[in-house]
């Protein structure tokens, strides 16, 4: 079993930045591929970022240039950077991990909210 704790989320002004955590515990894979995802009202839920851990990084478009993630593998964390943030990425986001190779994430955080006011 993996257990995923997100953290980091809030109430930040359009332009402003936010970065979320993802601490994850338990058995991790070996390969694996951690997922930052995100589902506002109404809306589907869209992947928005993903590392390998061999450290290969993929971006939706709409965040391309403004969201980093990165991984700590000492912390067992992998983080989101978001900046110049717009109130359509106002979502709970959510991270979560899968095998790599695997055409599903296992595994899922609780949420957290990101609210961007205009």
């Amino acid at each position: 079993q993996v257990q995923l704790v997100e953290s980091g989320g809030g109430l930040v002004q359009a332009g402003g930045s936010l970065r979320l955590s993802c601490v994850a515990s338990g058995r991790t894979f070996s390969s694996r591929v951690v997922g930052w995802h995100r589902q506002a009202p109404g809306k589907q839920r869209e992947l928005v970022a993903s590392i390998t851990s061999g450290g290969s990084t993929n971006y939706a478009d709409s965040v391309k240039g403004r969201f980093t993630i990165s991984g700590d593998t000492v912390k067992n964390t992998v983080y989101l950077q978001m900046k110049s943030l717009k109130p359509e990425d106002t979502a709970v986001y959510y991270c979560a991990v899968r095998r790599f190779g695997g055409l599903f994430y296992d595994y899922w955080g609780q949420g957290t909210q990101v609210t961007v006011s205009s």
